[in-house]
């Protein structure tokens, strides 16, 4: 197995594999305070007899946004269930810190008021984006101002407010990839942005090809199991610091039984990933000889999520499964599916939708942990639900 190294985020460990920290990061505590289990505080405030000190404390942190030392003071500022998930994360994806929300809208809000409070409201993005992400920066909802691109049109978009560009890879819904490593380099000083919730630092850590600020809807595969939401910032330290306090302002702080439940659910992400990528990998292998199906969409580095477009009424599909839940999100041990256009991304403009790639005709399958063989039997179950006609083979399409 490849080994990959991690800096330390909380103490010094050494070189370790990417499953190996994914069970011990933010747990290297644990032994020296006599736990097994990593605990969950659920407390909103915390006492302190020396209110000078506090007051100095949440000085410290109104100027710096830095962690604060000592014992936590309050829930919207801090929480330790919290940092452990942080903590566990940044090291998975290879940065400094990481900075968890309520939510990945949450989390892309935050980014986009700490850039906006310098001045910096423009921003560059490349479609497809996940359909809300698409509309906070089309709307204009937070005071910034987009200019949508393809990869290579990045560096000619920038302007002197732009204080972010935006790329998701592989992308949602069409599995479309980024050269991240091109992408970077096109930025010059301004930060990238990578949304990498398809690919999990399992697949991908964009951080290592350039990237300064890489973000996760943690409700998908970083928690694993359609039970909680949040989000998470995984950046350097000083953005950190910035996205702490508008965290504090703003109030879009994460629960602490959501940070526990995203921390046990990053101890078997690597393997969730990788099993539920087989199982997909195979399913794009018959989707592609099937004659019902007119394309299908798969990224180069793998991964638990199919796009692929159909010859009939996708409507039929989702209506025919009975396996396969239909329903929006992605990430969790069983497999999902729906209808971009109608769901996820109906709140994007149509012709915007048709020129990300987004077609009325296209399904978008998150593959769980289900036997491949039972899935199978669902899909083209489900793919005959509506008038059956003799179709030409799909054209299998890398991304």
């Amino acid at each position: 197995m490849t080994r990959d190294a991690f800096a330390s985020v909380s103490s010094p460990a050494p070189t370790r594999a990417l499953a190996t920290e994914a069970v011990h990061a933010g747990r290297d505590d644990l032994a020296e305070l006599g736990l097994h289990a990593p605990p969950l505080d659920l407390s909103t405030t915390y006492p302190s007899s020396d209110a000078r000190a506090e007051a100095a404390r949440i000085d410290e942190f109104a100027t710096t946004g830095a962690r604060p030392d000592g014992p936590p003071i309050y829930a919207r500022l801090d929480n330790p269930t919290t940092a452990r998930f942080e903590t566990a994360l940044a090291r998975l994806e290879g940065t400094e810190a990481a900075v968890a929300f309520a939510s990945g809208m949450a989390a892309l809000s935050a980014v986009l008021l700490s850039r906006a409070s310098l001045g910096l409201r423009h921003v560059v993005a490349v479609r497809p984006l996940y359909g809300c992400s698409d509309h906070l920066l089309n709307a204009g909802l937070l005071g910034t101002e987009v200019t949508w691109t393809d990869p290579a049109g990045v560096a000619d978009a920038l302007r002197p407010d732009t204080g972010l560009v935006m790329v998701e890879s592989p992308a949602n819904p069409t599995l479309a990839e980024a050269d991240i490593r091109a992408l970077a380099h096109s930025c010059g000083s301004v930060p990238l942005l990578v949304d990498n919730t398809f690919a999990t630092p399992v697949l991908q850590r964009p951080a290592e090809l350039g990237a300064r600020i890489v973000l996760h809807s943690a409700t998908k595969y970083l928690g694993g199991h359609g039970d909680v939401m949040g989000g998470v910032v995984a950046c350097d330290e000083e953005f950190a610091r910035t996205l702490r306090q508008v965290r504090f302002a703003t109030g879009g702080v994460l629960h602490p039984l959501a940070g526990y439940l995203l921390l046990r659910g990053l101890s078997t992400l690597p393997v969730r990933v990788r099993a539920a990528s087989a199982t997909a990998a195979e399913l794009v292998r018959r989707l592609a000889a099937d004659p019902r199906i007119a394309r299908v969409h798969y990224p180069r580095i793998g991964g638990a999520m199919i796009s692929f477009e159909v010859h009939g009424d996708p409507h039929d599909v989702i209506a025919g499964v009975r396996l396969i839940t239909p329903a929006v999100s992605l990430g969790s041990v069983d497999s999902l599916i729906q209808h971009p256009a109608s769901i996820s991304h109906r709140i994007v403009d149509a012709s915007d939708r048709r020129s990300g790639g987004i077609g009325d005709r296209l399904l978008r399958m998150s593959v769980g942990l289900e036997d491949v063989e039972d899935l199978w039997s669902d899909l083209t179950r489900a793919l005959s639900a509506g008038p059956a006609e003799a179709r030409r083979p799909a054209e299998a399409v890398r991304a």
